[in-house]
């Protein structure tokens, strides 16, 4: 619980393993690492995967102010307190690994290593969008603007499951994430990290992270173009490495998990 919300938490493994926590995307929730999740328990770690702000049932503000990265960042650092105080090894993907960055430049204390999955430092993103053509990849987040249409739009199964399709999920889990989209608030709270934005102060996310980081992307994904991802040494003042994978869509966990889970146990183990 933070802030008068309460999180759905997914805690896995043995209790003794070194912690690792996971942040999910949009539009889904913690069930995206549930493939990777199991080969990290198995190798002795213990997982820590919540559903966050916007996703928990109870733990949905109305007000898009409540969702800027200031308060994603300090669920994150709330969880690992709640946890045993860290470090971890902090995993995201998507906008799970945008919160992660921050997390782990903010409070680097809290934070053993970073891997990020699909989405590069907050700041490399921004530069990208007036370097190359991400902005055109980025349209969609100008739509999320738009009250009330996008989440219309995302509650109707046959439109939701086409978008995740056509960006590369596989049926079970476009079928899984569509379901949970069902929920108009569900979806209202995952918007409403777009919706944010403007109210966001580009700052809030521009520091380097300073613990061994890695980056993990596909170059099959419609959503973050390699500019982005190329432009990340500029913000990483410690060992970074980037592992590219061929022919993959955006949802890596999801169409990948032993692969990614295996990139994840190696940097770990070398940190």
């Amino acid at each position: 619980m933070r802030d008068g919300l309460t999180f759905d938490v997914r805690d896995q493994g043995p209790i003794d393993g070194e912690p690792v926590v996971l942040l999910h995307g949009f539009p889904q929730d913690s069930r995206s690492w549930d493939g990777v999740a199991a080969k990290l328990n198995e190798a002795g770690y213990r997982t820590i995967t919540p559903d966050q702000r916007g996703y928990s049932p109870s733990a949905r503000p109305l007000r898009r102010r409540d969702y800027r990265l200031f308060h994603l960042v300090a669920d994150v650092a709330a969880l690992i307190a709640k946890a045993g105080g860290g470090p971890v090894h902090l995993v995201g993907h998507d906008w799970g690994a945008a919160v992660a960055w921050a997390a782990a430049a903010r409070h680097p204390d809290l934070v053993r290593t970073l891997t990020a999955v699909s989405v590069p430092h907050p700041a490399a993103f921004l530069r990208s969008m007036i370097t190359s053509t991400q902005l055109f990849k980025s349209w969609y987040m100008l739509a999320f603007q738009l009250p009330w249409i996008p989440e219309r739009l995302l509650t109707v199964p046959a439109v939701s499951s086409a978008v995740l399709r056509r960006t590369g999920q596989s049926p079970a889990a476009a079928a899984r994430d569509v379901e949970r989209m069902r929920d108009r608030l569900a979806v209202r709270g995952g918007l409403n990290w777009y919706r944010s934005l403007p109210l966001t102060d580009p700052r809030s996310s521009l520091g380097r992270v300073e613990v061994p980081t890695l980056m993990v992307w596909s170059d099959a994904d419609v959503a973050i173009g390699r500019a982005a991802v190329d432009a990340n040494p500029r913000y990483v003042a410690a060992p970074y490495r980037l592992e590219t994978l061929a022919g993959v869509s955006h949802w890596i966990p999801d169409e990948v998990p032993d692969e990614l889970a295996a990139l994840i146990l190696g940097h770990v183990a070398q940190n």
